[in-house]
Formats: C-alpha cells, sequence, structure tokens
C-alpha cells in the first residue's frame, strides 16, 4: 500500500512540475509550464488547465489530505483560474504564483505531519 502511495505522489510531482515549472526562459531564473502556455489562449486556454489541476486536488484527496488542505488548495488553484482568466495580468500571474507546486508543497507537508504525529505515537 505504501508503494503505491509512494507512485502516485511521484506521479503528482511530476505533473505540477509539468504544469508550473517544466521549462525555463534562457538566461533567467523564471520557470514556467503547460499552465502558463495554455493561459496564453484567452478563455479555453485557463479553463483547460483548471482539468489536471483539479485532478491534482482530486488524487491528494483520495490519498486522505485533511479537509483543511484541501480546501486551501481548491483555493490556491481557484485564485489562479480567477486570476489568470484577464489577459496579461493573468499571464503574469501564472508565471508567478504556481498553484499546482503549491499545491504538491502543501501535500508533502501534509505527509511529513502525518509522519512526525505516527512518530509520536509510536
Amino acid at each position: 500500500m505504501r508503494e503505491a502511495a509512494a507512485s502516485e505522489i511521484e506521479k503528482l510531482d511530476r505533473l505540477s512540475t509539468l504544469l508550473d515549472s517544466r521549462f525555463r526562459i534562457p538566461g533567467t531564473p523564471i520557470r514556467f509550464g503547460w499552465d502558463s502556455l495554455l493561459g496564453l489562449i484567452l478563455g479555453a486556454g485557463d479553463l483547460a488547465s483548471l482539468g489536471p489541476s483539479a485532478y491534482l486536488i482530486y488524487k491528494v484527496y483520495r490519498l486522505g489530505a485533511r479537509k483543511q488542505k484541501i480546501l486551501r488548495m481548491t483555493a490556491n488553484t481557484g485564485l489562479d483560474f480567477v486570476v489568470g482568466a484577464v489577459p496579461i495580468l493573468g499571464d503574469v500571474f501564472d508565471l508567478a504564483f504556481k498553484a499546482n507546486n503549491r499545491n504538491y508543497a502543501l501535500l508533502r507537508k501534509e505527509l511529513s505531519d502525518a509522519l512526525a504525529k505516527t512518530k509520536d505515537v509510536s
């Protein structure tokens, strides 16, 4: 069971990286992913990137994350979607905010907190 969860977490890491930080602008530390690229397509691009973001949240839910973390992740994704839909400002926001990477970091924190609690019980 733990191996399956570890494999799922690794897939979610790859997904968040693909969406938010897969590519780098040469000569700069600025990273971007498919979420930023899709956001350049007015209207449909932000809607298209919402699907993989929602999938990431769903998988985190299935892994047993607490409701508070799920709500935070949903808020991150919602903010990314709403602000990302604004032409030009949304594109700049997508480069900086990186909701999927934030959500993956929340998952990692959730898992480390859960691991610490089980160690305290032992």
